[in-house]
């Protein structure tokens, strides 16, 4: 199989071409859950965030652009133009293996983005043991489900929104807009969150998206002076085995790939790394 002018080789755990976009492509509409737009552009996805100005809810995915030099650049002009109609800076993702052309970085870079630093995809290749670690002591554990008819409270929904702010350095400021975007959220039945609790403050969070017959695992955090207790394992254990209860065949997540911590989180809940580094790729 040539995907983008190279060969792809044989499947990775099972993910070939076909399924690699398919888990591209749920992810974007994973992230346009609560507020945000996906664009399916054919030969790629577009996710717009209109009240975020934030690259990552910013971006074009699913890349499957052509090979040859002059269609490739009058494609990426017309995304380009794209991002400037909704007043956002470009920004492309690009998947390990099946993103084309092969020389997609030295392209993008030739048209002024830079790669800020992409990550990994993780895929869940091996069940869960089924003797459980001891949970952390004292930790509650709450599973909060989207959908209608289902109450979350707005004091609850902003412990979740201040967990995700300490846990990856985001500011103060973000917590207004992740509150918001986690109210929308919680409308839709594929949203899914597992908070911890300790002496009944909220420590460690992760959500779910599941929907399609997969799992998108996203924001596994813990607040800075929780850290070293386990609680990331905890959470990514319950949230791994309540999507396989659910019914997904995929389960999976993104990793910033200089994150070995959780590189190492992951792999002990039985997550592998899928193919290569992805690009990251941001007009600057």
């Amino acid at each position: 199989m040539t995907i983008g002018g190279r060969s792809a080789g044989p499947p990775l755990y099972g993910i070939d071409e076909a399924a690699m976009r398919f888990i591209e492509i749920h992810e974007t509409r994973a992230h346009a859950i609560g507020g945000r737009v996906m664009h399916d552009l054919g030969d790629c996805v577009l996710l717009e965030s209109p009240r975020d100005r934030e690259p990552f809810f910013n971006r074009v995915a699913a890349v499957r652009w052509p090979d040859e030099p002059g269609a490739f650049d009058h494609r990426l002009a017309e995304v380009m133009s794209l991002f400037a109609g909704f007043d956002r800076r470009p920004h492309v993702w690009t998947a390990p293996a099946f993103s084309g052309p092969t020389d997609r970085g030295a392209r993008l870079a030739g048209h002024g983005f830079r790669d800020i630093g992409g990550g990994y995809v993780m895929l869940l290749v091996r069940p869960p043991v089924d003797n459980r670690p001891n949970d952390p002591q004292g930790v509650v554990l709450e599973r909060l489900d989207g959908g209608p008819g289902r109450a979350v409270s707005l004091e609850t929904i902003r412990e979740i929104a201040q967990v995700l702010a300490e846990s990856f350095a985001a500011g103060h400021d973000r917590v207004d807009v992740v509150a918001e975007e986690t109210v929308g959220a919680f409308a839709s039945p594929a949203f899914h969150v597992c908070l911890a609790r300790l002496a009944g403050r909220p420590v460690a969070v992760g959500k779910r998206y599941t929907f399609d017959g997969a799992s998108y695992l996203s924001s596994i955090g813990t607040r800075p002076g929780h850290r070293g207790r386990g609680l990331g394992s905890f959470i990514t254990d319950h949230l791994v085995r309540d999507s396989l209860a659910d019914g997904s065949r995929h389960v999976y997540l993104g990793v910033h790939a200089h994150n070995d911590r959780a590189i190492s989180i992951y792999r002990r809940a039985g997550l592998e790394i899928l193919g290569e580094r992805s690009g990251d790729y941001l007009l600057v």
